[in-house]
């Protein structure tokens, strides 16, 4: 334990990530908390009920310490983690969640195993035998969440079964290429391997069997539930009518200028200029290298305009490695995983899909027509591999004296490690490509991209709100994407399905990127002359993952009168 003048918190901040760990093991891997990496977790009845009970006695103990001086950084983990045990009380008894929803089912057993081969923090040895015990862990886990199937969505079962076929294809072509591309000797590997198809099979069928009576409860968590996450996850003063009020008011106010942009650049419509996009993109020969020079040239750019203090940690853009991609299609996995916080790698690898030579020409064109030059600056560069979660991550890990700050937003097998990480990681992502537009980076095409992704925050903000005080249906939420952001069918009805499974997440883009802007301006009046953007941006970034709204007070109390 650490110098501090409140021991006695201290030791209760041990035993609240003590719990954490127990109750989500596969989390604590991707973070990089030792000691867990050879279980799942316990969704047995008995299992949940502990850590419920274990929820409370936190809340309880918490209320009874002691007075103690608290500095900064100790009182913001204070404030987030008797937020996050709240919600914890709400996701254990819910069947949003552990009790209900077969799709997390699945993504604590595939990435379970894939979290030990995604990090080299152990050595291969180590790590081969923490993937068979969670191997030999699945029967029993999946078991356990069988219990809870049968009044999961139809939706959120249509998209397990999905994942489902990603994991078969990880435990068979997958697992044949870790031991053949990594020279894995374990006799043991290969039949545990077996074993967990066998079981995720089982689970497959039953879920398939579930799908064939049709429809269980509905997707909503309900208003009580989004304002607990409003309140006691994000920390907002706004309710959730004053974020719905807001999203409605950035969408008209982007579908206007989105007109004005296309007229300016010579096009008919949006719609005309958001298809011109897909024409900017690189050669063949070119993918992988243009992800690179993206990277350099917008880094150049930020340190030109002074924006940050650039951390030296290279991001290396390269395909998924070969055991992936036969399943990656259907999973939760991520081009930018955010590295494991307590133990991240001098290099971090971002894992692209490969543009593989042996695919027909028309298939190759799709991928660098999808992957266009907007793409790669907006979304793989800017927002996540460099100035926005790439530079935040380190920021979090290397300078938050906030213990949670430092592990929230590590992203987990379905979602980041703690809720309220979650506007500081996507409000400042969203952010830094507000900066680099506002530098002069972005080519007139690329700004209507970004203005399209503004209308896009805004929408899914909407969505979020009305899908979860069931207002709207997924079909209605899904039909509002199509009409309002040019979704196609597919990707309207995963995005609406995305924010059913996960409540108060969407709105968390637009609330955090408006208080971050909304932050600046005040600091700035308060500043004035001697405001800069580089010492405001290490000061927020400096406070790790917490949520933007206590990071606000921070700030703000911390900030000089002139």
């Amino acid at each position: 334990m650490s110098e501090t003048a409140a021991p006695a918190f201290a030791g209760w901040l041990d035993d609240f990530f003590a719990w954490y760990a127990r109750g989500r093991p596969v989390d604590a891997t991707f973070i990089g908390l030792p000691g867990h990496d050879e279980r799942l977790p316990d969704w047995s009845e008995h299992g949940l009920g502990d850590a419920l009970a274990g929820a409370e006695t936190l809340l309880a103990r918490l209320a009874d310490l002691p007075p103690e001086p608290l500095d900064t950084a100790e009182m913001l983990d204070r404030q987030i983690a008797a937020g996050h045990l709240r919600l914890a009380r709400w996701e254990l008894t819910s069947s949003h969640f552990m009790r209900g929803n077969p799709s997390l089912a699945v993504g604590e057993a595939v990435f379970g195993v894939m979290s030990l081969f995604l990090r080299d923090a152990a050595g291969l040895p180590r790590r081969v035998e923490s993937a068979v015990a969670r191997l030999e862990a699945i029967p029993t886990f999946l078991r356990q969440a069988r219990a809870f199937i049968g009044a999961a969505p139809v939706a959120w079962t249509e998209r397990a079964v999905h994942e489902c076929d990603g994991t078969l294809a990880f435990l068979s072509d997958g697992v044949e290429r870790l031991i053949a591309d990594q020279g894995l000797t374990s006799p043991r590997l290969r039949p545990a391997a077996a074993r967990a198809a066998a079981a995720v099979g089982t689970f497959r069928a039953a879920l398939v069997e579930q799908l064939a009576r049709g429809p269980a409860m509905p997707p909503a968590a309900g208003a009580d539930a989004l304002a607990l996450l409003i309140r006691d996850g994000h920390f907002l003063d706004e309710d959730a009518a004053a974020v719905e009020a807001l999203g409605w008011e950035r969408l008209a106010a982007s579908d206007e200028k989105l007109a004005r942009q296309a007229t300016e650049l010579g096009y008919p419509s949006r719609q005309a200029a958001l298809a011109a996009l897909a024409e900017q993109h690189p050669t063949t020969d070119g993918y992988l290298a243009r992800f690179g020079e993206v990277w350099d040239a917008h880094r150049a750019a930020a340190l030109a305009h002074d924006l940050v203090g650039w951390p030296a940690w290279p991001v290396r853009y390269v395909p998924r490695p070969a055991w992936s991609r036969s399943s990656a299609p259907s999973l939760y996995f991520l081009f930018y995983r955010a590295p494991a916080a307590l133990a991240p790698p001098p290099v971090v690898d971002y894992l692209l899909a490969p543009l593989d030579p042996a695919l027909p020409a028309a298939a190759q064109e799709q991928l660098l027509r999808a992957t266009n030059d907007s793409v790669i600056t907006l979304n793989h560069v800017v927002h996540h591999g460099g100035l926005g979660h790439h530079v935040q991550n380190w920021y979090a890990y290397h300078a938050a004296r906030s213990r949670i700050g430092r592990v929230a937003a590590v992203d987990g097998p379905g979602r980041i490690a703690l809720f309220a990480g979650g506007t500081m990681a996507e409000g400042w992502a969203c952010y830094a490509t507000d900066l680099i537009e506002e530098i002069g980076f972005l080519s007139p095409l690329e700004r209507v991209a970004q203005q399209h992704s503004r209308l896009r925050m805004a929408a899914r903000a909407i969505a979020d709100v009305r899908l979860h005080q069931g207002r709207w249906t997924l079909a209605e939420a899904a039909g509002f994407y199509r009409a309002r952001t040019a979704m196609g069918e597919a990707a309207a009805r995963a995005e609406a399905v995305k924010n059913s499974i996960f409540p108060g997440t969407a709105l968390m883009y637009l609330m955090g990127t408006e208080q971050i802007h909304r932050l600046r301006a005040a600091v700035e009046r308060r500043e004035g002359a001697d405001f800069t953007l580089r010492r405001f941006h290490d000061r927020l970034l400096g406070l790790g993952s917490v949520p933007v709204a206590l990071a606000a007070r921070t700030l703000l109390d911390d900030s000089p009168t002139p």
